[in-house]
């Protein structure tokens, strides 16, 4: 098994930072439409915990490019 490299060791930062943007983005709204700081934060923190999990469930649905071929059994003649 090889080493993973730099893109997939900062691959959950990256989900992790795009799940606080866009927790960020629907805090704002919220705020901005209610101007009541405890359903913001209430909001912020419920969307980031729901988007996180979104993108865990999606990262695990994908398979890695490199093992499309060794999930086929040797010899089977497909």
């Amino acid at each position: 098994m090889t080493a993973p490299n730099r893109r997939d060791r900062t691959r959950p930062a990256e989900l992790v930072g795009l799940a606080a943007g866009m927790a960020l983005f629907i805090g704002l709204v919220v705020l901005m439409s209610t101007r009541q700081w405890d359903l913001t934060f209430v909001f912020t923190g419920v969307s980031f915990i729901v988007v996180l999990v979104v993108f865990a469930m999606l990262a695990l649905a994908t398979t890695p490019r490199g093992d499309e071929d060794t999930r086929r059994p040797p010899g089977d003649g497909h």
